[in-house]
């Protein structure tokens, strides 16, 4: 394996998790660079079908090229909250066999200085996952008010020098604009009093802005709730996380949601809306195996769920 090819986290416990019918429809609803789609489309029949989604036009290109003369692939470019509507325009909407969701940035995306999501190497300041539409990182940090500017620092990185941070930000573009990623790494270098062991000090700064101008969390949330119409009754939702706030959210969607405890315990517990999903398996991690040759699966985290009503 070379040092920029790109390799799917976690791909054979997802395609497994998903319990893949040769006939079935499914969705890769973070196409990336193919990892998953590549792996979903070797074990379907002719009848079977895949519709993947993905907002990059990068990623839209290398779907052409890889998959563009396979009948059973479609590719659309949107945002994957949009997923519902893509499908019931297709007549999908209530019958899919299995989802896929590979949460946050694509390591392509990481690895192009260009697209501004990284600070290895510098770059313009952009971070958006669809450089065709959307604010940039930079425009958006020229103007951003700083307490706004503190709560994403806080809520989206949960950074604890947020305040102090943010604070160097606003001073910084005073003097010049902050446009470079280089530039942007700097100042929060400079700002933060405690670095992290093996972590740069920026590193929770640059992902909580990245989050902030995609809507990443939004859109996350609104694809789970959409999960139970999309899939069939005992279609498969497969996620994939890399950090604990979309984690969390995965896990509180698909956990069976417990009854109130302020009820007096003379009074019957109201009746809970019918939950969607049976949890299919523990959260799963990479094996010491993967990690050993995509250091990037550290972190990652896949939920397992089907649909049950």
């Amino acid at each position: 394996m070379t040092g920029n090819e790109h390799v799917s986290v976690l791909r054979k416990e997802a395609i497994d998790a998903l319990s893949i019918s040769a006939q079935g429809r499914y969705v890769d609803g973070t196409y990336g660079r193919g990892g998953h789609s590549q792996k979903i489309l070797q074990q379907l029949g002719d009848e079977g079908r895949l519709l993947a989604v993905d907002r990059d036009p990068d990623a839209q290109a290398d779907a052409e090229r890889q998959f563009g003369k396979d009948a059973r692939f479609i590719f659309m470019r949107a945002n994957f909250a949009e997923i519902d509507t893509l499908l019931e325009s297709n007549g999908w909407l209530g019958s899919v066999d299995g989802m896929l969701l590979d949460l946050g940035v694509s390591s392509p995306q990481l690895d192009v200085a260009e697209r501004g999501f990284g600070f290895s190497r510098d770059g313009v300041l952009d971070m958006r996952m669809d450089p065709l539409n959307g604010v940039s990182a930079a425009d958006w940090l020229a103007t951003v008010k700083e307490n706004d500017l503190v709560h994403v620092l806080k809520t989206y990185g949960e950074e604890r020098f947020a305040r102090r941070i943010a604070a160097a930000i606003v001073a910084s573009r005073i003097d010049a604009p902050i446009t470079r990623t280089g530039q942007l790494a700097e100042i929060v270098k400079r700002a933060h009093p405690r670095w992290e062991r093996h972590h740069h000090p920026a590193t929770r700064s640059f992902q909580a802005i990245r989050i902030a101008i995609n809507g990443e969390l939004e859109a996350i949330q609104t694809v789970l709730k959409k999960a139970p119409l999309i899939l069939k009754p005992g279609g498969r939702l497969a996620v994939i996380s890399f950090h604990s706030l979309e984690d969390r959210m995965v896990k509180r969607a698909l956990r069976k949601p417990a009854p109130p405890a302020d009820v007096p315990r003379h009074l019957p517990l109201p009746e809970l809306p019918k939950h969607p999903w049976k949890l299919i398996s523990k959260a799963i991690k990479a094996s010491a195996e993967e990690l050993e040759f995509n250091p990037r699966a550290r972190s990652a985290v896949l939920r397992v769920a089907e649909r049950v009503a």
